[in-house]
């Protein structure tokens, strides 16, 4: 599904990624862990398009997406890839569906395609009933699950989540960490997490661990 060969990254004389090798399957749940400063995010940001390496390539079902550029690299990232950030990052001035269905409009989906699947989307995370509820509304756990919801509205065949049970108190952090894997058996998609979080870590398919720029053996 995903292959990474000899992906290189450094901010200024700093070398963060000093070549990265990794294959993850379909419908894998997969861990990045490491200290802080590791690279993890950068890696996740670099598979998910949102940077670009130094050197090294990347494979999305055979297709080296390293050689994808401008217009049609942002839309290979918006019908491929979904993301779910720590802090959500949903636009304020929105409401819950609203914002759910941003990436579709993104997409060209008519309005109405859009908020069908925005509202089919939010049902299967519980939010039914906060549709028209504004992010100042809800609740963390709420706030994450819409961010949920708008990672899947384009049907991404992966979904990559950066800390993304980071602000939640116990309780929502373990429903969240329930709801990839849920995910992932309902709609099959393939999904790397950057955490710290060693309970989820823990409950993925496979644990990759980054240390001084290399993925090392699994802890």
């Amino acid at each position: 599904m995903i292959r990474t060969a000899g992906i290189t990254k450094s901010f200024g004389e700093l070398k963060v990624l000093k070549g990265i090798d990794i294959e993850i399957k379909d419908s894998e749940v997969v861990s990045i862990v490491g200290a802080s400063g590791a690279g993890k995010t950068t890696l996740l940001q670099i598979i998910g398009t949102l940077d670009k390496p130094d050197s090294g390539t990347i494979f999305y079902n055979g297709t080296d997406i390293s050689r994808i550029k401008g217009k049609p690299l942002a839309v290979f990232r918006n019908t491929n890839i979904g993301f779910v950030f720590q802090f959500h990052q949903l636009l304020p001035e929105f409401t819950a569906l609203e914002n759910v269905c941003i990436p579709a409009f993104i997409a060209g989906k008519s309005k109405a395609e859009a908020e069908a699947k925005a509202s089919e989307l939010l049902g299967f995370l519980s939010l039914t009933d906060r549709l028209e509820h504004k992010p100042s509304e809800l609740s963390g756990g709420e706030q994450q699950r819409v961010a949920v919801a708008r990672a899947l509205v384009n049907s991404p065949s992966v979904i990559l989540a950066d800390e993304p049970s980071g602000n939640l108190d116990t309780e929502n952090k373990n429903e969240l960490h329930k709801l990839f894997f849920k995910l992932r058996d309902t709609f099959g998609q393939t999904i790397i997490i950057v955490t710290h979080d060693r309970q989820l870590a823990n409950m993925s398919d496979r644990i990759l661990q980054i240390k001084d720029g290399l993925i090392i053996n699994e802890p």
